[in-house]
């Protein structure tokens, strides 16, 4: 089984044991997810089955969208609500307030990784210096946020938001940002990603679906082609000899290759119409971008 399965990943599971339990469900060997959620956060996480797993990096969009609760007033060293309490600050927020301070977070900013991230700093990943009770200096990264729109007000020191921002952008780092320029601080209480890589939530489904449909032998009808996801790039189509050259690694000389050829990388089809992986056209020749093994 090769293609994507696109979940709604249930809160209180790491994105590496999501991915584990579709893997066995789908009787695959190989698996990988396209962008980690924290383990209290839900919703929208791409799972790449087998030959699939080597087209992450192709995905046509990597922005994603976010629901987010905010409470006022907590701050922890996860820069959430399941991490341990540092500071508990009055809160005198009110809407107005929040109002005004979000549009300063909405474009190009900088932004801290947190030390609970599996961002890495001299081959450790940060989480695990955190969990042994060691902070290490972070470089700010620049990111994008495109939107930050208010779906509630505050009610008992909490609110709540919707974003839509680039990837490697961290909603944790965001609510921490704006509980500080609000004075009080603030940690995440709860996250449900409604977006990634052009798959809308709606388009998912759950753990306890994915397995009623594996014991109905129906996970085809949720099973989400390569061509599907890569769509983005043009198409074209090869002889059969050229399709043996193509499979085996050999370059492609494009003047033999029929129709117009886009410059960059593009789909390459059998004359059976089957997805062979990606090419990319430069200078009259057509060279492996990458192979798709089933």
């Amino acid at each position: 089984m090769t293609g994507f399965i696109f979940l709604d990943k249930p809160e209180g599971i790491t994105s590496f044991t999501a991915v584990n339990k579709v893997r066995r469900i789908c009787s695959v060997k190989k698996a990988g997810h396209t962008g980690t959620l924290d383990p209290m956060a839900t919703g929208v996480l791409p799972i790449m089955l087998s030959g699939a797993t080597r087209f992450s990096q192709y995905l046509p969009t990597h922005d994603k969208s976010y629901r987010a609760k905010i409470l006022l007033g907590t701050v922890t060293d996860t820069l959430d609500t399941t991490g341990k309490i540092l500071k508990q600050n009055e809160v005198s927020v009110t809407d107005e307030d929040i109002i005004n301070i979000i549009p300063s977070f909405i474009g190009d900013i900088k932004q801290l990784p947190p030390m609970y991230s599996a961002v890495s700093k001299d081959g450790v990943r940060l989480y695990k210096l955190a969990r042994s009770g060691i902070e290490v200096e972070r470089e700010a990264r620049c990111v994008t946020v495109h939107k930050i729109e208010i779906i509630s007000g505050i009610c008992n020191c909490e609110f709540e938001i919707e974003v839509s921002c680039s990837a490697g952008t961290y909603i944790r780092s965001l609510a921490s940002d704006i509980g500080d320029a609000l004075g009080c601080g603030a940690a995440i209480s709860a996250l449900r990603r409604t977006s990634a890589n052009g798959i809308d939530i709606s388009q998912t489904v759950t753990i306890d679906e994915l397995e009623a449909l594996a014991s109905a032998g129906e996970l085809e009808s949720v099973l989400h082609s390569c061509d599907e996801m890569l769509g983005v790039y043009p198409e074209i189509h090869i002889s059969e000899k050229q399709s043996v050259r193509f499979s085996n690694g050999g370059e492609l000389d494009a003047n033999r290759i029929k129709g117009d050829l886009p410059d960059g990388i593009c789909r390459v089809y059998s004359p059976d119409n089957e997805l062979l992986g990606l090419g990319k056209h430069e200078e009259g020749i057509i060279k492996i971008e990458k192979l798709l093994v089933r």
